[in-house]
């Protein structure tokens, strides 16, 4: 079993930039995917990012490439999401997970989730 804990969400002013941490532990760290979901008020859950296991292959959803970035450092075992060029429609509770499903878009695909950290991007 893998624990995750978010961190690095808060209010930023629209183009600005966060950098949204997950911190994992567990013995079977490295044979997992990560993912990257958000959330907004009255909608789904949404895919936002994925990255293999061993940092080479990364995914995003349309809507971010370009502006956001995963990464991973298994020596620190964290993943990260950097993002760049904020949009009040970015606001969301931004959740990392993990899988046995390289590159999975859906989220019932992924067996372990933080609890989320906010994001909040004023116009």
């Amino acid at each position: 079993q893998v624990q995750l804990v978010e961190s690095g969400g808060g209010l930023v002013q629209a183009g600005g930039s966060l950098r949204l941490s997950c911190a994992a532990s567990g013995r079977s760290f490295s044979t997992y995917a990560w993912g990257w979901f958000r959330q907004a008020p009255g909608k789904e859950r949404e895919f936002v990012a994925a990255i293999s296991w061993s940092g080479i292959s990364t995914y995003y959803a349309d809507s971010v490439e370009g502006r956001f970035t995963i990464s991973r450092d298994s020596a620190k075992n964290m993943v990260y999401l950097q993002m760049n060029s904020l949009k009040p429609e970015d606001t969301a509770v931004y959740s990392c997970a993990t899988t046995l499903r390289t590159g999975a878009r859906d989220w019932k695909m992924y067996g372990y989730w933080g609890q989320g950290t906010q994001v909040t991007v004023s116009s």
